[in-house]
């Protein structure tokens, strides 16, 4: 389980350490992993607009994590329960007086770091095709500190963070942290946004679907890092974490194209890609407790429901471009109350004292304590996003003009286009 502090972690064997510091590179190269997914999704000439947004995302966050992010979410309390102490981000960590770096604090910090990055970079597929980069990086500092920051405290700081310490939710690796914030997060700025020009179901094919395969093939291959990393040592934890980043997004798969056969008469490329990430979406905090069977019925579930969940936003009328609240909003709100119903859960997380969920314990306990948890990020996350892209809006502006979205975002916003085929 992850460490409240990166200042205890054990650093007794170089090799969890080590561990960290891989999980936490394969972490972030998911971060381009999602540019890659989404930009195949765009159209061509959004397709730089829509990985910039991810590599922007690197950016900002790193940089505001090294600055004070570290402390707001693993510094000594500040609010107890709610918010950490900035104090300078990672200083206490560096050694002083000719002190030794602490090796597994830095280790821990980075891993973190990643999380955060990429947990920004997910909302941006909700808004392609007509958002300002400069505007997006101006919400994405906001929305970090104000949001992610706080949010990230109260799941993963076991010391005192109050979803995680009191009220004893599992959320092993980020279902509420990453996919309900950053799913509720996308909504919001789906709404403050506005449909794109033409909206309608087909209205835009995917124009690279390869790309969007190789996206979806790194975030596999980084999320075993995501996942397994989580454990924070090199353990059955961690393993067990693993097979299920194995399991679930399989059955996922299969559940997806199961069900686009059904609808749609064709099983396609892009539907598996989007099935494998609704699996892992749903796997993320529940792969520690729960075993590879009920790992496989979790993917098979969240599989078929995503399927038919992106199709919501035609019926109530809101442009998520691509899927973000049908695949991380719904697949992070699934996969965390499945933990209250299937999940090898412990009242209080005490090993010694009964399982507290539905099928080994019983209870409901546990699957009420991860749904006030999953609902109070994703209300706290949707309630501060849309106020914050609301004034970005009313401000600096954070949608292009009509007639610059029909021309491309590309040419407009960056100047360039992605495919300068009339050079070759």
């Amino acid at each position: 389980m992850l460490l409240h502090t990166a200042a205890a972690y054990d650093a007794e064997s170089s090799v969890n350490s080590l561990w960290l510091l891989v999980a936490a590179a394969l972490v972030l190269l998911m971060t381009p992993g999602v540019a890659f997914f989404y930009g195949g999704m765009v159209k061509a000439k959004s397709v730089i607009s829509m990985m910039m947004m991810s590599f922007g995302a690197i950016a900002i966050v790193g940089v505001l994590w090294v600055l004070y992010g570290y402390g707001l979410v693993f510094g000594h309390p500040l609010i107890p329960g709610v918010l950490g102490t900035p104090d300078w981000g990672l200083s206490s960590l560096l050694g002083k007086d000719g002190a030794t770096p602490d090796l597994g604090g830095l280790a821990f910090a980075g891993f973190q770091a990643t999380f955060a990055i990429i947990t920004v970079a997910l909302i941006s597929g909700a808004i392609a095709d007509r958002a300002r980069f400069g505007s997006w990086m101006v919400f994405a500092g906001i929305w970090v500190t104000v949001v992610y920051f706080p949010v990230a405290y109260w799941v993963f700081n076991l010391g005192d963070g109050w979803i995680v310490h009191t009220l004893h939710v599992n959320d092993f690796a980020g279902g509420t942290a990453v996919h309900i914030n950053a799913g509720a997060a996308g909504l919001a700025l789906a709404l403050v946004l506005g449909k794109r020009v033409g909206f309608q179901k087909g209205m835009n094919k995917p124009h690279n679907v390869p790309l969007t395969l190789l996206g979806a093939a790194l975030l596999w291959f980084g999320w075993f890092g995501f996942n397994a990393g989580s454990e924070a040592a090199v353990d059955g934890v961690a393993a067990l974490a693993w097979i299920n980043t194995l399991a679930a997004p399989a059955a996922a798969t299969i559940g997806w194209l199961v069900v686009e056969r059904i609808k749609d008469g064709k099983p396609t490329s892009i539907g598996a890609a989007s099935g494998a990430v609704a699996g892992l979406v749903a796997i993320t905090p529940a792969c520690n407790t729960l075993t590879p069977f009920w790992a496989i019925v979790l993917g098979l579930l969240v599989g078929a429901v995503c399927a038919v969940a992106i199709d919501l936003k035609f019926k109530l009328g809101f442009d998520d471009s691509l899927d973000v609240v049908g695949i991380h909003l719904i697949g992070g709100l699934i996969g965390t109350l499945y933990i209250g119903v299937f999940g090898l859960t412990h009242i209080d997380g005490d090993a010694s004292k009964p399982y507290s969920s539905l099928l080994y314990g019983g209870s409901l306990t546990q699957l009420g304590a991860q749904a006030i948890g999953a609902f109070s990020v994703l209300i706290y996350s949707f309630a501060m996003a849309y106020a914050i892209g609301w004034i970005i809006q009313k401000t600096m502006g954070f949608r292009i003009k009509t007639e610059d979205e029909i021309a491309g975002v590309d040419t407009f916003v960056h100047g360039e286009e992605g495919y300068a085929l009339e050079n070759v």
